[in-house]
């Protein structure tokens, strides 16, 4: 008996002492953070448990049981409060624990839009006066290069979604952001990419994206606009997207497509190439990435614009000519 005493009372004291150290060493010890600085969100009404678990998807904590052991001997579990915060090298789990806890988050913000175009999210960047302009004067190719970035064109590589920083944050960090995240959502819709698509790598994905993104007047047709553009690329055919063309003409164009553009030849001109443009056109959304490899099923090849923000989608030449004749006399498409 004394000797089953005596072991209990061993192990009592080896966990004490584990429990002891763990306190002491634990939370005071650097989190590993996988890039600095770090940005992630608290949804509203987390409880602690969901927020911890909230913290380990972003990369920030690695053990949610840990944090929210930790949270509930030095913290305040309840008061864990909802927001989007930044955290840089050396926050230890007692620092993170108090700026949760007190609400210390990031305040300003910055929005890229579905659709806009690099030149227009590097004029955003300019523009913010919050940030530490690094890339202003440097060339889209010498931004590339300060991201570590090998495509050739920045165009389409970056995520359309709001940003939120401290003050002093450089133009870099929120870009590089932008680029972390489209590259995740991209692998993600490719991964998952529906059978049949001709499409070779999800660079050519990202750039049938970019089309949906400004062919689309409503959201609830972007997997039939993305099946008609694939259909064709399966037949071979022209795409004959006035975007890509529009796209092509640059700060050149006024607002006015005409037909010398149509016939005029470019990289972009998919009246006058067969194919894809060489690159994205702009900045595609979540749901056009997920249109471009999970299109309609549908023999649709042509469609048009009826006026209202919808299209009319047709399966032979003819029936696209008597759309067009209905909806749009000077329609191309």
């Amino acid at each position: 008996m004394r000797r089953r005493l005596k072991y209990v009372v061993l192990l009592i004291s080896l966990i004490a002492f584990v429990a002891a150290a763990w306190c002491i060493r634990y939370p005071m010890h650097e989190l590993p953070l996988k890039s600095t600085p770090m940005q992630f969100s608290i949804s509203a009404g987390s409880s602690l448990r969901s927020a911890s678990m909230q913290m380990v998807e972003a990369g920030v904590i690695r053990s949610a049981f840990s944090f929210e052991v930790l949270t509930r001997i030095f913290g305040d579990p309840k008061n864990v409060k909802a927001g989007n915060y930044e955290v840089e090298k050396g926050i230890t789990p007692l620092e993170l624990i108090d700026k949760i806890t007190r609400g210390r988050n990031s305040a300003l913000a910055i929005t890229f839009v579905e659709g806009w175009t690099f030149r227009q999210m590097r004029k955003m960047l300019d523009e913010n006066p919050a940030l530490k302009h690094e890339t202003m004067g440097l060339s889209d190719v010498d931004v590339l290069q300060r991201l570590a970035v090998e495509e050739p064109s920045p165009e389409g590589l970056f995520f359309p979604d709001t940003f939120h920083f401290n003050t002093g944050i450089t133009d870099l960090n929120i870009l590089r952001r932008s680029y972390d995240l489209m590259q995740k959502h991209l692998a993600a819709q490719w991964e998952q990419r529906s059978p049949d698509i001709p499409l070779a790598t999800p660079y050519e994905a990202l750039i049938l994206a970019s089309i949906v993104e400004k062919e689309t007047g409503k959201a609830v047709e972007r997997s039939i606009i993305s099946a008609v553009f694939l259909n064709r690329l399966k037949l071979g055919m022209k795409l004959q997207t006035d975007p890509t063309v529009i796209y092509g003409l640059g700060e050149v164009f006024d607002g006015n497509l005409r037909k010398q553009d149509l016939v005029s030849d470019t990289p972009y001109n998919t009246y006058t190439r067969i194919g894809m443009p060489p690159t994205p056109i702009a900045m595609p959304g979540l749901a056009s990435l997920h249109a471009a490899l999970h299109p309609a099923s549908t023999d649709a090849l042509y469609f048009v614009a009826k006026g209202d923000g919808s299209s009319h989608f047709s399966r032979s030449l003819e029936e696209h000519d008597r759309a067009v004749t209905r909806y749009q006399r000077s329609g191309r498409k």
